[in-house]
């Protein structure tokens, strides 16, 4: 697909541009309103294609639970292997589309690598998250900053003395969630490692707060993101922040989300994925 519409589409999925501009400019990509509306489908996220390990798997124990965020109950999605015993524990941090399917399904692929997955939804405060788009992205757009990255915070601390946790615990989180695993690296002073795909880098000033293991994964195709690769990675240097990077030439933003047909890319997301478990077991162990 022309990556010019990969990247009209990104932007419309992480700026203030509004669905009849951004079909509008579609349409001018594609030739006519009606091709625009033809090709939409294959860049929307598709949840039927969600479940990869079922909700119902018998190697596993899942539930809907809630914990005390910043001055908020916060609500998430918990999954666990049913084996008795304690395991290292794991925040999944949803992308900026809220606690949807995908996530969910993320969270029992981590558990059936032998963690306890736990993963918020940060849009908690407004009922949880909504099935409608539109609704969603303006709920994000009034998110508090602050409180917002404190409930991530306070997930890791309810993860730390869980019943079935070793009192390690990492995170793992994906665009929106890839920029709040580095902020939980810098402010939650117990998590052991934190591997952000794709995620906005923090401020370099902040770099030297974090005490986590840190490992990177970037499409190589990602501009919008990976301009902020270099000064971060040479911030990691200065700080001595042990830390692993990977770009995947020819991947795209979302690379690892296969509910996302354009972008999904089955090579690069296995590899990251394998990466991701290895790096978890090795700092959590």
């Amino acid at each position: 697909m022309d990556q010019r519409i990969i990247n009209l589409f990104d932007e419309y999925t992480h700026k203030p541009l509004k669905r009849d501009d951004f079909l509008k400019r579609l349409a001018n990509l594609t030739g006519s309103m009606s091709a625009a509306l033809a090709i939409l489908p294959l860049l929307e996220i598709n949840y039927a294609k969600a479940a990869t390990v079922p909700d119902a798997d018998d190697r596993l124990v899942t539930e809907r639970i809630e914990y005390p965020g910043d001055n908020m109950t916060m609500k998430g999605y918990l999954a666990r292997p049913k084996a008795p015993g304690k395991y290292p524990a794991v925040v999944v941090i949803h992308e900026n589309r809220g606690l949807n399917p995908h996530i969910e399904d993320v969270a029992r692929r981590v558990a059936l690598a032998g963690f306890v997955a736990l993963a918020p939804d940060a849009l908690s405060a407004a009922g949880g998250t909504p099935t409608d788009e539109a609704q969603m992205r303006e709920l994000f757009g009034k998110l508090d900053a602050t409180q917002t990255r404190n409930n991530f915070v306070k997930a890791v601390e309810y993860l730390k003395k869980a019943p079935a946790s070793t009192g390690k615990v990492g995170c793992v989180g994906f665009c929106w969630g890839g920029a709040m695993s580095n902020q939980l690296a810098i402010h939650a002073p117990d998590l052991k490692a934190a591997v952000p795909f794709y995620g906005r880098q923090p401020e370099t000033a902040d770099v030297p707060k974090i005490k986590a293991a840190i490992q990177l994964h970037y499409g190589g195709l990602d501009e919008r993101i990976n301009a902020g690769i270099p000064a971060y990675e040479e911030a990691l240097k200065k700080a001595g922040v042990p830390y692993e990077l990977y770009v995947y030439e020819g991947a795209q933003h979302a690379f690892h989300n296969d509910t996302a047909p354009t972008r999904y890319n089955e090579a690069a997301a296995k590899l990251a994925w394998d990466r991701t478990v290895k790096f978890l077991k090795e700092k959590l162990a």
